[in-house]
This record gives C-alpha cells, structure tokens and sequence, in this order.
C-alpha cells in the first residue's frame, strides 16, 4: 500500500553545514548557545570556499529527495567566500533536481565591508532571476544600519527577508532592534525566546531538533499568532521527522495536543514554496495522516517527482549518482577540517 503527498518543504535549512558531520571537536566545550556558535559554527563558516558550498549542497539536495524532501529554504554564510555562493548553492541543487530559494545571511561580525558584500551578494543573485530572499544572520550580531539597509533591499526587490531571531538568551532584544522593518513576507526562525505579543510579522520557522541539540529551550509556537512553518537547521531534511519532533515537543507541555497542529505547521511549508505542491511523493505508508504518521516509523518515499520528473526512484536520485555525491562530499569535509 502506498500514498501520494506534495513534495514536502524543509522552510529552514543551512545546506552549508551538510560538511560538518565529524569535524574537529571545539577547542573547548561548549557550554551555552554564544560558545557553540562560537566554537563550531563561525569556526566552520569563515573555512568554507566555493567548492566545499557545492558539494555540501549537493549532498543536502540528496538527502532532501531520499526523505520526500522537494524544495528547501537555504539560509546561508561563507564570510570567506560570499562572492557568488548563492549560484553554487542554487546550481547544485537545480542539478540533483531540488527547488531551492537561499539567502546569504549578512553580519558585522566581520566588519562593516563584510556585511556590504552579504547585501551585494543577496543583491546581485535576486536581480539576476535567483530564487530567494535577503538574508540577515541575526538583530545581535548586526548593526541597526545594517539592519534597516537589509529590509531597504528587500522591500525594493519584492522579497521577504530571512533572519534568526531571539534564538538563544544573546537576542532577546531582538524585537524592539526589528520593530517597524518586518513584514508578512518576512521569515523569522526560531524565535525560542520571542514573547508572545512581540509585534513582528512574518512566518515563524520552529526547528525542534536543533533546538533541542542546542539546549536553547522550546519555542512553543503554539502561542503565536504568526503562521508558523517547519525547518531543521541544517540537520538534514527529513520534514516528516521535524513533525514527529514538533508533535511531541508540543505534547510534552499540552498533554491535550494532537499532532495535527504540527502537521500544519509542515503543511504551511507550501505557502513559502507553493510549486512545491505540484511535486508527487509516493510513499511506503498508507493513510499518510498525521495521527499514523505521529507513530508510524520507517516511512520512506517510493518515487518522487519534480516538475512531473521523476528524480527519485528505487531508493536512488536519477540525476546524479548520489554514492559519488557522497564521496566528493567526504572529500571536500576533509579539506574544511584540515583548516580546522
């Protein structure tokens, strides 16, 4: 028995940190969210050249299509390599036959020339016909000019902006540096520490998983008024374990919650991709509805198609051989944690 759904949406994702399995442990251990970024993530960032971002993307892309996965929300940072990242990231997925709309995340962490060529770069990708949206890493490591010259570009592109807020206790002024800039077409991801009248607009992105692996807390977006969508920061694509997640987590604090809010959730990943609901799963399970789905485990997709291609069939990708994916891939972490 099998079931057909939409090509699932992952509405935040870093396709960068696909490269991170196995690297070097930090100098020190982590012990909140500032040193994790610190220690592993602006580690990782500032190491990353052209050809590793392709080969991490492609391999995102392949994992993406092997869970059901057909369009992903890219959220991206190479400080060290800005000048034309988000092409690579959108050509490597075009190419495993992925639908992918990318940001480059802009920061002054590194200077203000450093946030000027993230804005360049969103810039140049949009105007020439790029899928994706202005990107901001976070309100906390971003000056206010940066901050209003980010929402400037994206109101004159037409686009939404991407944006981490209130991830960890470090931004929880999050929302009075943002008030007056964001907008419906804004996504705001995380938001674990955003109160619950915080006056933003925008879809709010809730990453169970990486909130957990983080120790940040829980989002709890049941609260919010703001439509809420589903991500997994960068932890691969597997948006009916995101929802397993979602589910659960909300049931750990309202043991009346069914899993049909998180379900939801998933389904509003359509609203930020909606060609993605033109895209065919099939699936290994029938009835795919949420209470099944909430304990069903080893659901897999069957055969999937993009645009009324099929790009996965049998357990492989059509387009590319994805063992020789994951060989380049293996290849290029190497290189990135030798510079570790």
């Amino acid at each position: 028995m099998s079931a057909v759904t939409p090509g699932l949406v992952c509405a935040h994702h870093h396709l960068y940190s696909e490269l991170a399995r196995g690297m070097p442990p930090p100098p020190k251990v982590a012990t909140n969210f500032q040193e994790i970024l610190e220690q592993v993530w602006w580690r990782l960032d500032v190491a990353l050249d052209l050809e590793m971002i392709r080969w991490s993307a492609m391999l995102g892309a392949v994992e993406a299509l092997e869970s059901g996965t057909t369009a992903i929300v890219d959220h991206h940072e190479s400080p060290n390599a800005i000048e034309g990242s988000l092409d690579v990231i959108a050509e490597a997925c075009a190419e495993v036959g992925v639908r992918v709309l990318t940001a480059y995340g802009i920061t002054d962490r590194h200077g203000p020339d450093g946030a000027k060529r993230g804005l360049e770069e969103n810039e140049r990708f949009i105007k020439a016909g790029g899928p994706g949206y202005v990107g901001i890493h976070a309100a906390f490591t971003c000056s206010d000019k940066s901050l209003r010259e980010a929402a400037g570009l994206a109101h004159d592109l037409g686009v939404g902006v991407h944006i981490h807020v209130a991830e960890g206790i470090g931004d929880v002024e999050a929302p009075t540096r943002l008030a007056g800039l964001t907008a419906d077409n804004w996504l705001l991801s995380h938001c674990v520490h955003l109160p619950d009248d915080h006056g933003l607009s925008g879809i709010i992105l809730h990453n169970p998983r990486s909130n957990l692996n983080n120790g940040v807390g829980y989002a709890n977006p049941a609260r919010f008024t703001n439509p809420v969508a589903l991500g997994t920061d960068g932890i691969g694509a597997n948006m009916i374990e995101s929802f397993r997640l979602a589910y659960v987590m909300q049931r750990s604090v309202d043991v009346t919650a069914g899993p049909d809010p998180a379900w939801s959730w998933l389904e509003n990943g359509w609203n930020i991709m909606p060609e993605a609901r033109g895209d065919e799963v099939t699936w290994s399970y029938e009835p795919m509805d949420p209470w099944h789905i909430a304990f069903t485990p080893s659901i897999r997709p069957l055969e999937v198609k993009v645009n009324d291609e099929v790009v996965f069939k049998d357990g492989k990708t059509t387009r590319v051989d994805a063992a020789e994916v994951r060989a380049k891939a293996r290849e290029q972490a190497s290189r990135l944690h030798a510079r570790l």
